[in-house]
């Protein structure tokens, strides 16, 4: 099964199934000398695992991972970083009745299409339970960030149904206001609405889509390819790569298809520089002043290479598939049957989706960063 690797010069492959003995992954490119350990990784993926709050899946599974190779005496060496991820609470049993069905909304009909075989314990490939690995991963890029420019990556909830947040400056978010309540939305008054959205929905043995929102600050202006390897080319297939992802945007988004020029145009400023903030910010080609614009439209890319101002991104997520309520299909004979999903599965993805995409950002980051690298050592 090709497909299982991503990125060029920081590659990430992943290998597992939801309901097999666990998850690994192979993160190749990281430079040697970074401080790393398992707690590294530990926080990101607490913010993933299932069962940590009542508007989640309740599958208990605590996602500790071991890192099996590429770090020695606290810190990593340039070869590839090993890292493996059990499984402790399967229940397949959950599944029996369903093996010869297709449920509605997931990848079961299409796995049989292309292979003729599926695994129908949890999804198999397909199961979410696979962002485990790009959590871990992405860990490890957002520490090679941080400490190499002071990239900061943060996500959060802006709507769950037809509830929204309007967050003025998407830039100013933190961790701490995201973490804040269960849902991850860094509006608490619109936060314990969505809670009580999410918990009906429950109730009614049904799901709830929504959207989020994933920003990086400090990145130095400059990363991205030209062409075929924009910036923003490779944050939409990374972020559309996730399960249950239908929507991607940056910046304003759709809202340009009603702009004139006049509006959607971010005008360039020059400003002294910030030498606390990020001393890499700089273009190159005017290093006593830091370029910015006025305002941020462009979600911090141009042509497809960062601008130096903040890159933001918004994700349109599905509701769950995976419904305890009974529905209408087919069996792989293409006899009519209905279907009913046992098993424990979230009312609504969001608040475990931020931490899988913030990895994913991280990952496109890091790569684009060590292609930058190699580009001004060649010069």
């Amino acid at each position: 099964m090709p497909g299982n690797t991503f990125g060029h010069l920081f590659r990430v492959t992943t290998a597992g199934e939801s309901h097999g003995p666990g998850y690994v992954c192979i993160v190749d490119g990281v430079p040697a000398g970074l401080e790393l350990s398992e707690q590294d990784l530990q926080r990101d993926l607490d913010r993933r695992r299932p069962g940590q709050s009542k508007v989640t899946t309740q599958r208990q599974e605590s996602d500790v991972p071991e890192i099996l190779s590429g770090v020695f005496e606290g810190r990593t060496t340039g070869t590839p970083l090993a890292i493996l991820i059990r499984n402790r609470d399967q229940r397949s049993k959950d599944y029996r009745d369903i093996k010869d069905k297709y449920r509605p909304g997931h990848a079961d009909f299409t796995f049989d299409a292309k292979y003729g075989v599926r695994d129908y314990r949890g999804g198999g490939r397909s199961s979410a339970r696979e962002t485990t690995m790009r959590v871990a991963a992405g860990a490890v890029a957002k520490k090679l960030l941080h400490q190499r420019y002071g990239v900061h990556i943060v996500g959060y909830v802006t709507q769950v149904g037809h509830l929204r947040a309007e967050v003025s400056d998407p830039a100013s978010v933190t961790l701490e206001q995201v973490e804040s309540n269960i849902v991850r939305c860094p509006d608490p008054d619109m936060a314990r609405q969505m809670i009580d959205l999410i918990e009906a929905m429950r109730r009614d043995q049904d799901s709830i889509g929504g959207i989020s929102e994933i920003v990086a600050t400090h990145v130095p202006a400059g990363w991205g390819e030209p062409v075929f390897d924009k910036l923003k080319a490779d944050l939409g297939k990374a972020m559309l790569s996730l399960p249950a992802v239908l929507g991607f945007e940056y910046g304003a988004g759709f809202a340009v298809a009603t702009s004139r020029g006049t509006q959607n145009n971010d005008l360039f400023v020059a400003e002294k520089p910030d030498h606390d903030s990020n001393p890499s910010c700089s273009s190159g080609a005017l290093t006593s002043k830091r370029i910015q614009t006025t305002s941020n439209r462009h979600g911090g890319m141009l042509g497809g290479i960062s601008s130096g101002m903040p890159i933001l991104v918004r994700c349109a997520v599905k509701p769950t598939s995976s419904l305890p309520i009974e529905q209408s299909t087919v069996t792989r004979r293409g006899e009519p049957t209905t279907i009913s999903t046992k098993g424990r599965h979230d009312p609504c993805l969001l608040p475990r989706f931020v931490p899988m995409a913030e990895a994913m950002m991280a990952l496109v980051l890091a790569d684009h960063c060590l292609r930058q690298e190699a580009l001004r050592d060649l010069a």
